[in-house]
């Protein structure tokens, strides 16, 4: 709509434009106004609409070659009956054909020349936009890969310290490892996750930490099982639960709890993941983990998902919490 009302102002500015200049030469200025806006209001109906729905290039230019005048003819007739001056039999009449003829034809061309450059405008756009995506899509799984690796150093790291003091503990560890590849290297790479689906990795996850923390480490998971079937980006929720871990609760005496709580409203998902360990007590906030989370939130949803990282009221631990739109 907004493209059409620009072109009839053109045409309307073009016209009025061109009267002045013929009332050069064939005054009064009213009655070539009147036939340069017939002429060109109809030369525009008609042959723009024309050019609008037959995109053939020769089908064009054969149906521009018999609409041309008659539009041309159509809004000499118009002029005639509005002014009430002049009609087919005067003989300026074959000259304001004329006149009518060259400047519609200039209007078209001009037409067909700015729907040319639009369309080329549009293409480079949709590769651009298509460009970034290809290159949004590169990041995020580059980013992804990252958390693979780092969480594998962590366990087989683990797995060595406990060979010699307790080789048990290490093969129950490593066979916990191996499910876990199993399961979450295939959903990690999906690009249909469900929040459901990083749950049951998270679940797979604290299992194996389990291992190692026994009894110092507890968790609880309060997720709706319809909030379960929301579409979520993959290996998201672990690093928090890594962080979580790693900052919270291991150093405390003890151990603690983790907490994971989602909840949902009309356009936003909150997921906290909280714990009950020693709290914020310096740059935990700016980890590698945390950082690659934020980078893959930035890339996915813009300024639409957000990462908080905050004490709990009261103390006694962290809680970060996860804003994504729905």
């Amino acid at each position: 709509m907004k493209k059409i009302l620009l072109i009839i102002i053109a045409t309307f500015t073009f016209c009025t434009a061109l009267a002045l200049v013929l009332t050069l030469f064939f005054p009064p200025f009213w009655l070539e106004f009147v036939y340069s806006q017939c002429i060109g209001l109809s030369s525009l109906v008609i042959n723009v609409g024309l050019a609008h729905y037959v995109k053939s290039r020769i089908r064009r230019v054969v149906a521009l070659c018999i609409t041309l005048p008659g539009s041309v003819a159509i809004g000499l007739t118009l002029a005639f009956a509005i002014s009430g001056v002049g009609g087919w039999n005067d003989s300026f009449t074959l000259k304001a054909m004329a006149i009518g003829l060259f400047f519609g034809l200039i209007g078209v061309i001009t037409f067909l020349l700015y729907e040319r450059i639009e369309m080329e405008i549009s293409q480079r756009k949709l590769i651009k936009g298509e460009s970034e995506k290809r290159e949004i899509e590169a990041n995020l799984k580059m980013l992804q890969a990252q958390i693979e690796p780092h969480f594998l150093f962590n366990t087989l790291a683990n797995v060595s310290s406990l060979i010699d003091g307790d080789p048990a503990l290490a093969k129950r560890l490593l066979e916990r490892l191996n499910d876990w590849l199993r399961v979450a290297l295939v959903r990690a790479r999906s690009d249909n996750a469900t929040l459901g689906d990083e749950l049951d990795m998270l679940e797979n996850y604290l299992q194996i930490l389990k291992i190692r923390f026994g009894d110092r480490l507890r968790w609880r998971i309060d997720v709706p099982e319809d909030t379960r079937l929301t579409v979520f980006p993959p290996m998201l929720l672990q690093p928090l639960v890594e962080n979580a871990v790693r900052h919270g609760i291991e150093p405390k005496l003890g151990g603690g709890e983790i907490g994971i709580r989602a909840t949902t409203d009309t356009l936003t998902l909150r997921i906290e993941v909280s714990d009950t360990g020693v709290g914020l007590l310096g740059d935990e906030g700016v980890g590698a983990g945390l950082t690659n989370v934020r980078a893959r939130l930035v890339a996915l949803f813009g300024a639409r998902g957000r990462l908080t990282l905050e004490n709990k009221a009261g103390g006694g631990g962290v809680a970060a919490t996860l804003e994504l739109p729905k």
